[in-house]
């Protein structure tokens, strides 16, 4: 069935805390996703708590990859939300999968836009590539 997008859900269970409580690391694992996914990033951002815990952000030409950790509890929520047809996101998923290290994880999926992508399907047939021009390089935090 045609639709906009893909979301996945991903849940991740028994990971390292220490994983989970570095931004460094949550930042590189959001790159790393992106580039699996095959996706553009346009800009990260990410914000560590006092006195735990890690949100990250990746904004995507494509929509988004968000994660968000709390070690305490050796757990993590990521969704993976990719428009168009040539992104890859149950590859992001797969990757943040072995870079947390989960012991344990589930994987949610959604097909977003069904209505609409039936109702106006030349919007959603073929997505132009991003241009580079337009995509920001992520700034150092």
């Amino acid at each position: 069935m045609p639709s906009a997008g893909e979301h996945y859900v991903l849940e991740l269970y028994d990971c390292p805390a220490d994983l989970l409580n570095d931004r460094a690391f949550v930042e590189r694992a959001l790159r790393e996703a992106t580039a699996e996914s095959g996706t553009t990033l346009i800009k990260e951002l990410t914000h560590k708590f006092s006195p735990q815990g890690v949100t990250g952000l990746a904004l995507l030409a494509e929509s988004h990859i968000s994660i968000h950790t709390w070690p305490e509890a050796n757990y993590a929520a990521a969704d993976v939300f990719t428009c168009g047809h040539r992104a890859k996101p149950a590859k992001a998923c797969e990757y943040l999968i072995r870079a947390f290290r989960a012991g344990e994880h589930t994987v949610m999926k959604m097909e977003r836009g069904e209505l609409i992508a039936r109702m106006k399907p030349e919007l959603f047939e073929e997505y132009p590539d991003p241009q580079e021009g337009h995509v920001v390089k992520a700034a150092a935090t």
